[in-house]
């Protein structure tokens, strides 16, 4: 869903208008606020908000399932080392 140029709403008119707007956003439009004519906030739907939160975790978790597959195959491919003797190894380096 792109935004179109009667998306855009300056914060005075936003602020005049508000109700109005809160039904076309409810309706399934999403608003952009400008101040100064720059961007400046979304109205959105609060049901369309949480579905966004819920995409962004789903997206962090598939990120983290990635990081687990590479973690994996270099455990697969020898390029990892057991933590206590690398510590053990790195204390012995500083006593010396």
């Amino acid at each position: 869903m792109g935004i179109s140029i009667c998306d855009v709403v300056a914060f005075s008119q936003a602020r005049a208008n508000l109700s109005d707007l809160a039904e076309q956003v409810k309706a399934g439009a999403e608003k952009i606020i400008t101040k100064n004519g720059e961007s400046y906030v979304a109205l959105i739907d609060a049901e369309r908000l949480d579905y966004y939160h819920r995409l962004e975790r789903e997206h962090i978790h598939l990120l983290l399932v990635d990081e687990i597959y590479r973690g994996l195959d270099d455990v697969v491919a020898g390029l990892v080392s057991d933590a206590r003797k690398t510590i053990q190894r790195l204390k012995r380096r500083r006593a010396a």
